[in-house]
């Protein structure tokens, strides 16, 4: 995929000349454009793959990280609507759901205008948010949470130096997911898939499931192999199910 332009910082994306529809994939918390480099290449030619670059990560990485949710969502929002002139989708991992979700309600809300489809993987439903204070931390403790979650290799959660420059930006990710609250709303028209993995304990099915009531459309939901971090190992099955709902918009 092709750097961020200095235009428009947010978005790294491929300009493709065969698109028909544009997949707009919202990172994980402490996760950056980066996770979706090989979507670009792996999903068929009609898909230009567009990767939200939150600030201080990657090529924003001097730049100050947002802890709110609502302006992070309006500056997303922002960034990305002068791109929403042919079809598009929306995806999202963890806090990279609920992100993509609230985007999806300020557009219907600000725009009158709604994705085809929303992809939530590795994301329980807004309504029930689990209260944690990950965020208050020390940052010895805070390296044994992403430990836990397996969200990073051995090597770089062990880097202290790395670490020092990374931890940061992730603290601040884990206050947007603390301090969002739901407002009920009337459900998106568009239709949601919700992946998860079977080895994932913090997001079960249950949860997953909830997401049913975001929609007035289609419901589906699929388990794949792997913890919370399947995004990345389960790969090939997340963009065969991407590729295959989207075929019908193409």
């Amino acid at each position: 995929m092709a750097s961020a332009s200095k235009t428009n910082p947010w978005l790294v994306y491929r300009a493709k000349a065969a698109a028909k529809l544009r997949l707009f994939c919202f990172p994980y918390a402490g996760g950056g454009a980066r996770s979706y480099q090989s979507w670009d290449k792996t999903l068929p030619a009609a898909i230009e793959v567009f990767a939200i670059q939150y600030p201080g990560r990657e090529g924003r990485l001097f730049e100050e990280p947002y802890s709110e949710p609502r302006p992070l969502v309006a500056a997303i929002q922002e960034a990305i609507l002068p791109f929403l002139d042919r079809p598009f989708a929306f995806s999202g991992h963890s806090m990279g759901g609920i992100l993509a979700f609230e985007v999806a309600r300020n557009l219907r809300r600000d725009n009158g205008l709604s994705p085809v489809h929303l992809f939530v993987t590795g994301c329980g439903d807004p309504q029930r948010r689990e209260e944690r204070h990950t965020s208050d931390l020390s940052d010895a403790e805070l390296i044994e949470e992403l430990k836990r979650f397996n969200g990073a290799p051995a090597e770089i959660l062990e880097n202290l130096e790395l670490m020092h420059i990374m931890l940061p930006y992730i603290r601040a990710d884990f206050k947007v997911c603390e301090k969002y609250v739901y407002t009920p709303e009337a459900p998106l028209s568009c239709p949601i898939t919700a992946v998860g993995g079977l080895q994932d304990t913090d997001v079960t099915t249950e949860r997953l499931a909830g997401w049913r009531r975001e929609t007035s459309g289609q419901f589906s939901l699929r388990m794949v192999p792997g913890n919370h971090f399947f995004l990345q190992t389960a790969q090939p099955l997340i963009l065969q199910t991407i590729a295959r709902t989207l075929d019908r918009y193409l």
